[in-house]
């Protein structure tokens, strides 16, 4: 099955630009194995030439047949799932993380085109796109045979996608030589630091923004394709992640160092690098609410009115009803279902892979993870389930957070009044969990996640007392068959959507003033951004007592992050670069620990609206403790790669 269906082109196999690592790439001719007058004869032929690295960038969420993509504090994984990315990272054991098991690495760092199946990761794939971005661009030097419109959009997806690479590698891995040329001979670049790689990769996109449409469907070159563009980098994507790569350089981490106890440092980024950033993503947003981009924000669900006397509109928040909205529903970022496998992401996604092939993984294996295995119930063995200390991210519709004295959070009803996309992207206790006739379940029927509860046994269920219903829907269960071949259900998170770059921009605000301030390219403040957001989900706008206060401010945009973009495998990173991976509050992992109340005094029954049952005992138990020291703030390099050359070397601490 084809990975890349934007546009199709026969490439002859001397094309292949193959590479196993970031040795070859010293080593190696980058154009030893072309026959060039073949490889760029003509746009079309150059054109696919580029599309080798459409087709390397990584699925997050289906790198084996069970996998685990949320490396933060998010996830919480059965005791079953020893073999995960994730358990490993909950250790501390960065380098016992298995082959196929991490989209960052996956098989040990081998970049192999004879495997279409699990092959690509961050850092196999790193390399070899990086060279074919460079040999693309030293054959441009002499292309002739291209309109100038055609020689623009070849040269600028080269230089988005060598400064594509390089952010993702090094936000895993730590700063690396940025190669901007076709080696002739070995390789003695040192290593540069993080924000250097950034601020390299900030000149790739800008470069790359000047030269790249707004949009596809309105070049001459992208009329062939006309309709099937939205996989295509644009302008406004190349922008927007400008001004990810200097937020990214300018956050406390590369201003401070990693350091355990960072205290007030968590708040300290470079003021000039955030206001650079926020002029670039500013000028994203504003490209994006003018109309010109293929962008916007997907509807959310009927969220006016949640309330018992209009259980519909919750009902269609809950079983992801996509009837229920006019046009893209927000689900189809995530996953779709029923459309003939068509890629998720719709029109909010800016920045995804383009992995068409992988459904029978996706709907198959991947995707079985992620529900309730007692009994079987996802057809696999086990469960990874949010972690309670992540899930109290989700605060209340009146947009106040859960410790909050004001919000009006109930310790008696817990599930009460909760932000919409509390019930969008989470399953608890007392929900519907297998919609059609569970006689062959019957225990599951609904959420049974109370302290001691069916769902709670440990090796295949939920040990947090919650389940995923965001990226993989309850329905997936072998009864609803959601997960079937006849239902086309797919699920592939994207890389970047216009939901984060308000967040981004707001973030990059923040760090350069206050709640008030903007840039000179958009129209909304910080405070602005992060309402768009809230706006959409159906949730209040962020309170004075939170604007008020820098600090404060802050960390409502962070958590403002944590639950729109919750198990979208963002996590880790946010708390690398906010200097709060190795702090207490954030390695810790936490269950949800309580007892139901009778049904006589308001606890569950079938005959209740489950966000409005009693509870008792309501208690939070420390499950995990994550062992980080400041070494875990980046990834081990390959030993085969460490040490190639002086200057180069290992990560501290590995």
């Amino acid at each position: 099955m084809k990975r890349f269906n934007i546009i199709l082109m026969a490439l002859a196999s001397t094309l292949t630009v193959g590479l196993s690592s970031c040795e070859d790439y010293l080593d190696r001719d980058p154009a030893s194995t072309l026959d060039k007058a073949e490889a760029f004869k003509d746009y079309t032929a150059f054109q696919g030439f580029v599309e080798q690295i459409y087709n390397n960038i990584p699925t997050m969420t289906n790198t084996y047949w069970e996998t685990s993509h949320d490396f933060g504090d998010d996830m919480l994984l059965c005791t079953q799932f020893t073999s995960f990315a994730g358990y490993h990272i909950d250790n501390g054991n960065f380098r016992a993380i298995p082959s196929g098991e991490a989209w960052q690495q996956s098989y040990l760092y081998v970049h192999d085109r004879s495997s279409s199946h699990f092959s690509h990761g961050i850092w196999n794939e790193a390399w070899p796109s990086i060279r074919i971005a460079n040999t693309g661009l030293k054959q441009l030097e002499s292309f002739e045979n291209g309109t100038q419109e055609e020689k623009d959009v070849l040269r600028g997806q080269l230089l988005f996608f060598r400064a594509w690479w390089y952010l993702e590698l090094t936000q895993w891995w730590g700063g690396m030589p940025y190669v901007d040329y076709v080696p002739e001979g070995e390789l003695t670049d040192p290593r540069l630091s993080f924000r250097e790689c950034a601020l390299r990769a900030t000149e790739d996109f800008k470069a790359a923004a000047a030269l790249l449409p707004d949009n596809w469907d309105n070049t001459v070159v992208g009329r062939a394709t006309s309709g099937s563009n939205m996989l295509r980098i644009t302008k406004s994507t190349a922008q927007a992640y400008a001004g990810k790569a200097q937020l990214w350089a300018s956050s406390p981490l590369h201003e401070h160092g990693a350091q355990m106890g960072a205290g007030d440092k968590t708040y300290q980024y470079n003021v000039e690098l955030a206001k650079a950033a926020a002029e670039d993503l500013g000028t994203a947003i504003a490209m994006i609410e003018s109309g010109v981009t293929p962008y916007a924000l997907h509807a959310f669900y009927p969220t006016d009115n949640l309330d018992e006397e209009n259980g519909e509109q919750f009902e269609a928040l809950r079983t992801h009803d996509r009837s229920a909205v006019d046009g893209y529903a927000y689900t189809d970022i995530f996953y779709t279902i029923q459309q003939n496998f068509r890629h998720p992401g719709g029109t909010e996604a800016m920045m995804r892979n383009t992995a068409w092939g992988k459904q029978d993984y996706s709907f198959n294996s991947a995707s079985c993870s992620w529900g309730s295995n007692v009994d079987g119930l996802f057809n696999r063995t086990g469960c990874q389930s949010p972690a309670a200390n992540y899930v109290n991210y989700y605060g209340m519709a009146n947009g106040l957070p859960l410790d909050d004295p004001d919000s009006g959070f109930d310790k008696t009803q817990p599930f009460k009044g909760r932000d919409p996309r509390f019930y969008h992207d989470i399953i608890y206790d007392g929900t519907t969990y297998i919609e059609g006739d569970a006689s062959s379940h019957p225990n599951q029927k609904y959420g049974n996640l109370a302290t001691g509860a069916y769902q709670r046994e440990p090796r295949a269920g939920s040990v947090s007392g919650y389940l995923v219903n965001k990226i993989v829907p309850h329905q997936c269960n072998i009864v609803d068959q959601w997960a079937s071949w006849n239902m086309f259900f797919n699920f592939n998170v994207p890389y970047l959507r216009v939901a984060e770059v308000y967040l981004l921009y707001a973030e990059a605000c923040a760090a350069a003033g206050d709640a008030s301030y903007k840039a000179s390219t958009c129209s909304h403040t910080a405070e602005e951004a992060v309402n768009v957001v809230r706006r959409r989900a159906g949730v209040t706008e962020v309170n004075a007592k939170y604007t008020a206060d820098a600090k404060k401010f802050m960390d409502e945009i962070r958590r403002e992050r944590a639950v729109e973009l919750a198990f979208e495998g963002r996590r880790f990173t946010d708390l690398q670069r906010w200097l709060l991976l190795t702090e207490k509050k954030y390695v810790e992992k936490t269950s949800q620990e309580f007892d139901r109340e009778s049904a006589a005094n308001g606890g569950w029954s079938e005959d209740i609206d489950p966000r409005y049952a009693k509870v008792r005992n309501w208690r939070e138990v420390v499950y995990l403790t994550r062992p980080f020291d400041t070494k875990h703030y980046w990834l081990p390099l390959p030993e085969s790669n460490a040490y190639l050359y002086e200057g180069y070397g290992q990560n501290p601490g590995w």
